[in-house]
């Protein structure tokens, strides 16, 4: 590189000055690449279409990658959710499990998740899960009392007493602090949220339908075995 210089100034020849502009240009072609190369290896981006947890939270589901829904029985984006969730499962990774909690967001929310670990504790989620979220979104039938739940779970083949004895137990109430702690603990302002691994959080507005979410839990789960291989101790 030709640059001549006199005291108190530097003068840089036009061969010079192409060859500055040359190394510039190729330097931003290679960053432009390896941005490109990137995008290509991940199809989904932090702050695009999910974001970090602003701390780790621990999971319930030991070597597998923990996917957690938190949802709310009277809320119609979950309602068309489940469809794809049931779906999903049929043929989820191998290395992930399934959690829902139903979410706390407000004095309202506490009875349909109280509802949710009923249905837990009775061991009739598979049987009347679904059936309730068709029943208050499809039939609009209101169930906002123990006995019309009881009533409810009956003509759905489950015993209306054991409903009654479960719903106040203290076993139910335990789940409920926790699904109170944890909704909090997830940062989460609305539902359906999906926590992957006490690691990511996404929703449909972040993935940008409900096809799609399914597609960032399946992303999410490598990203989060990968960090799990990565981090043993965490």
């Amino acid at each position: 590189m030709n640059i001549q210089s006199k005291p108190g100034s530097l003068f840089v020849t036009p061969a010079a000055l192409r060859t500055i502009l040359l190394t510039i240009l190729l330097g931003l072609l290679l960053t432009l690449s390896i941005a490109k190369v990137r995008a290509q290896a991940e199809p989904f981006i932090e702050g695009g279409h999910y974001e970090l947890l602003d701390q780790v939270q621990p999971v319930q589901t030991g070597d597998k990658i923990e996917v957690v829904e938190m949802f709310w029985y009277r809320c119609p984006h979950c309602f068309r959710l489940e469809p794809y969730i049931v779906e999903w499962r049929k043929n989820m990774p191998e290395n992930a499990q399934y959690v829902p909690i139903p979410a706390l967001l407000g004095p309202q929310w506490k009875f349909h998740a109280r509802v949710y670990y009923t249905f837990e504790v009775l061991g009739v989620v598979e049987q009347l899960h679904g059936k309730l979220f068709s029943s208050i979104h499809v039939q609009k039938l209101k169930i906002d009392s123990v006995d019309k739940l009881a009533d409810w779970a009956a003509e759905n083949g489950v015993d209306r007493q054991s409903v009654i004895d479960a719903f106040s137990s203290f076993a139910v109430e335990n789940k409920l602090n926790f699904a109170n702690v944890m909704t909090r603990k997830y940062g989460i302002s609305g539902v359906p949220s999906i926590i992957v691994d006490g690691r990511y959080r996404t929703n449909v507005t972040y993935a940008g339908s409900y096809e799609k979410l399914m597609e960032v839990i399946d992303f999410l789960i490598e990203k989060a075995a990968q960090a799990r291989a990565n981090n043993p101790a965490n």
